[in-house]
């Protein structure tokens, strides 16, 4: 099974719908919520170059910045 890493925060629909959609394409994923862990924004924004902003998912060493829309962190 592919694995992703999914950062997401609590009320974000555009998360809600990107986790549904890469569990069923069959993804395990990792989810990390910046809500419940806000000492991983730096990492988030280090994967978005600067921009606070979430769904985004890394992939197989892809990484895909609010590929359905975003919501600022």
């Amino acid at each position: 099974m592919p694995r992703a890493t999914l950062y997401t925060r609590d009320g974000c629909e555009h998360c809600d719908r990107l986790r549904e959609r890469l569990r069923a394409a069959g993804d395990t994923i990792d989810e990390v919520n910046l809500t419940r862990a806000p000492q991983a924004m730096n990492e988030l924004l280090k994967l978005t170059g600067g921009r606070p902003i979430v769904p985004v998912v890394v992939r197989e060493g892809r990484i895909e910045v609010a590929p359905d829309g975003g919501s600022a962190v």
